[in-house]
């Protein structure tokens, strides 16, 4: 077990992942065994595909199956995830260093502005 005043997360987007997979569940779009079961298998994927499973890419691997199992849901699509990820790359390359990141109409739009 991690010391207590070690951080859960390392990144605040794995925080936001795993927030996002809560709530999910808790409105009712999956259940835990589904989870379970979706998340295993991205696990084998990537292990598959050559992942040494060290524990660093852990969240890469939540991420990865919470999309998978909202797009199998149909909560949400691959190209609408894919969207989503450009328009926040966008936002953050143009965001100064410490400041928030916003994501604006600009970004989903592909623009520069």
């Amino acid at each position: 077990m991690p010391p207590a005043d070690d951080p859960v997360f390392g990144e605040p987007w794995q925080a936001h992942a795993f927030a996002l997979t809560l709530s999910l569940h808790e409105r009712g779009l999956f259940t835990w065994t589904e989870w379970a079961a979706a998340l295993a298998d991205e696990i084998r994927r990537a292990q598959a595909r050559g992942d040494r499973d060290e524990g660093d890419t852990y969240y890469q691997h939540w991420l990865a199956a919470l999309e998978r199992l909202v797009a199998e849901k149909g909560a949400s699509d691959a190209g609408e995830l894919e969207r989503y990820r450009l328009a926040w790359h966008r936002a953050a390359a143009r965001t100064p260093h410490g400041s928030p990141i916003e994501l604006g109409a600009c970004d989903l739009e592909g623009g520069a502005g």
